[in-house]
């Protein structure tokens, strides 16, 4: 299976202490791979050097076979999307606009959305079961229901890779298993490649195609 993504003796330091030491892993293209590891492993580090938060890092990351160092953040981020931690982060936007604000890295400046931008946007809405919450205010819905409406929007960014950070904490088990469910059937249908976070190793082993454990910064 042809690597989408390679990461080679990556190693992080902040504020003076080190974060990741010496990285290496391969991720082929439509897979779910997840990464464990107890709190301070350098899980969400991790990801946040993919998606080039942090800069300061040494060692090599490539997707799709190139540098991710060379790439423009609108090239980054047609490639990689990006869901952080779920919580009570909310917008005062609709959930329709929020997803059509996602499709940035499709849009040359100041050019309106198209109809196939608003067809991208309806068809996310339909993969993740969020239609219903379209006209929404965002700041109405409930923790499990903006963390889906924060999946559509990642689906209609157009990235082949999903970056997910715990994307099931804080839920209850109902739209924990929601969330869940949606990040397979993304898998199977879109083929998209799947990177996410998690603490509990039995989501690991039941969601996940390989898991990589972290800890201390390392590969174990």
């Amino acid at each position: 299976m042809t690597p989408v993504l390679n990461v080679d003796s990556l190693s992080l330091s902040l504020g003076g202490k080190e974060i990741l030491k010496d990285v290496s892993f391969q991720v082929p293209e439509g897979i779910h791979l997840c990464v464990v590891g107890p709190n301070g492993a350098g899980k969400t580090s991790l990801l946040k050097c993919l998606m080039r938060i942090h800069t300061r890092w040494t060692g090599s990351i490539r997707i799709a076979g190139f540098p991710v160092s060379s790439m423009t953040q609108k090239e980054l981020a047609r490639k990689v999307g990006y869901v952080p931690q779920a919580g009570e982060r909310s917008f005062p936007f609709t959930s329709s606009r929020f997803l059509l604000m996602s499709r940035y890295p499709n849009l040359s400046p100041f050019s309106p959305p198209s109809q196939k931008d608003r067809q991208v946007v309806r068809e996310a809405f339909a993969l993740t079961g969020t239609t219903e919450f379209a006209e929404r205010d965002m700041r109405t819905l409930s923790g499990g229901e903006r963390q889906k409406v924060f999946l559509a929007a990642v689906l209609a960014q157009g990235a082949r890779i999903l970056l997910l950070d715990e994307p099931a904490t804080f839920l209850d088990p109902f739209h924990e298993e929601k969330v869940l469910a949606i990040l397979e059937n993304l898998r199977r249908r879109s083929g998209k490649t799947i990177i996410s976070v998690t603490h509990d190793i039995n989501h690991a082993v039941l969601f996940a195609d390989r898991v990589l454990a972290l800890a201390g910064g390392e590969v174990v």
